[in-house]
């Protein structure tokens, strides 16, 4: 038993290590200050995105994002310290929008909106922060498969979920908070794998798909709406 007990808790250790570990292999060099830093840490997740749109995930080095933006690597390790950090950075980045759209959706009168008000404008929000990231569809994809920016696609899940939790309840979804995030996962499941198709489609074609994404949301939610 004790010897049961040491190993669970050197496994405890071990995995906290790692963690620290990855943590640091993906935090910036030296913390950007001063606007000049600043711009250039920019300049460098911008090119970063481009050239995931051109070249994929597998074939995105150090040597393509330094030629992109203009400077040695030796000066690009001098911000980020690998490419999964820069993703790590563009990510974060991504984050901060998606919270600032569910920030502006938490201001809105959400207790007095019709669903068929609410609904759209929540869609349209949404929709709009994934259209403005450059390669959407394969940072997400890095999220969920790289270790080392997992935990961003669990920030992700847990930050959409209580967000819309707390949105079904002010709407009069009245059930059990676990209930409400079950519905919040749902709503972020669906939400999220149909955004990353209309970002790829143009004109008509992508209306439908928003609209079809909109009738399935409504149908959802008029199910637990009061009468």
């Amino acid at each position: 038993m004790k010897d049961t007990k040491a190993d669970s808790k050197a496994q405890v250790v071990s995995e906290a290590v790692r963690r620290k570990k990855q943590t640091q292999s993906l935090e910036p060099r030296n913390a950007p200050v001063q606007d000049r830093s600043k711009q250039r840490s920019r300049q460098i997740i911008d090119a970063t995105g481009e050239l995931l749109e051109e070249v994929g995930l597998d074939d995105l080095n150090t040597i393509l994002i330094a030629k992109a933006v203009g400077i040695s690597v030796g000066s690009l390790y001098h911000y980020f310290p690998n490419k999964h950090a820069i993703l790590h950075a563009m990510g974060t980045r991504w984050l901060e929008q998606v919270e600032a759209a569910l920030d502006e959706i938490a201001s809105w009168p959400v207790e007095t909106m019709p669903l068929s008000e609410l609904l759209p404008k929540m869609l349209k929000i949404k929709l709009g922060v994934y259209r403005r990231q450059k390669a959407i569809l394969t940072l997400v994809q890095a999220m969920f498969s790289v270790p080392e920016l997992r935990e961003l696609d669990e920030r992700h899940d847990e930050l959409e979920i209580s967000r819309m939790a707390e949105v079904f309840r002010r709407m009069g979804i009245n059930r059990h908070v676990r209930e409400r995030e079950r519905l919040g996962r749902l709503y972020l499941e669906v939400t999220h794998s149909v955004f990353l198709v209309v970002v790829n489609q143009k004109g008509d074609r992508a209306k439908r798909t928003l609209a079809d994404l909109e009738s399935m949301l409504n149908n959802l939610l008029l199910g637990y709406l009061p009468e």
